[in-house]
């Protein structure tokens, strides 16, 4: 960064794939297709670094645990200077050492991407893995459960592939099968009986 001309401005582009996350060794995200575009300015004392980062990372489906492709789109800003040793005096300001005189960004360039992803990660509606879509909907009591969307595409898998429940009550839609008693105590203790 030292060799770079005041007042000008740099253009670099990179193309992150899946060797770069391994690479990089982060636990978020092992695989992707992302594009960097990097724009660097030489401002008297300081550098002004903005990422334009766009592509698809894969992550693990955090209700079916299949492999899904998450879209990225981020903008990003650093600032660099320069001082004695190395400091991150904010998440948008960083000094590195006179000595060295440059940055590697790659580190970077992950963070703002992981930092990129929603906090949920779920297949669209349809999109999550059978079996397993139908096996949670057995091991969830429907009266906790929070989901409505993953519920309602349950019932419809379990009505396709015939395994629905039959003991249920055809007027209130409840089973009719016993229910645990430690469910049925913990029923007892929020009211609803």
């Amino acid at each position: 960064m030292k060799n770079l001309t005041p007042g000008a401005a740099y253009q670099f582009d990179y193309v992150l794939g899946d060797d770069f996350f391994e690479r990089v060794d982060g636990s978020e995200i092992r695989q992707g297709n992302i594009n960097v575009s990097l724009s660097v300015v030489h401002i008297s004392s300081a550098f002004e670094l903005d990422f334009h980062i766009d592509g698809v990372v894969t992550m693990t489906c955090d209700r079916c645990l299949d492999d899904m492709e998450v879209p990225v789109v981020t903008e990003n800003r650093l600032l660099v200077t320069f001082g004695e040793t190395y400091a991150e005096i904010s998440d948008e300001h960083i000094v590195v050492s006179e000595d060295e005189g440059f940055i590697n960004v790659a580190w970077y360039m992950y963070e703002f991407i992981a930092l990129a992803v929603p906090v949920k990660r779920v297949h669209e509606t349809g999109g999550c893995n059978e079996m397993m879509v139908l096996k949670l909907k057995e091991l969830c009591v429907d009266e906790i459960a929070e989901d409505e969307d993953f519920f309602r595409e349950a019932d419809e898998l379990g009505e396709m592939n015939g395994s629905d429940d039959d003991d249920a009550d055809p007027v209130s839609g409840k089973s009719n099968k016993p229910i645990d008693p430690r469910w049925e105590a913990l029923r007892n203790l929020i009211g609803n009986n």
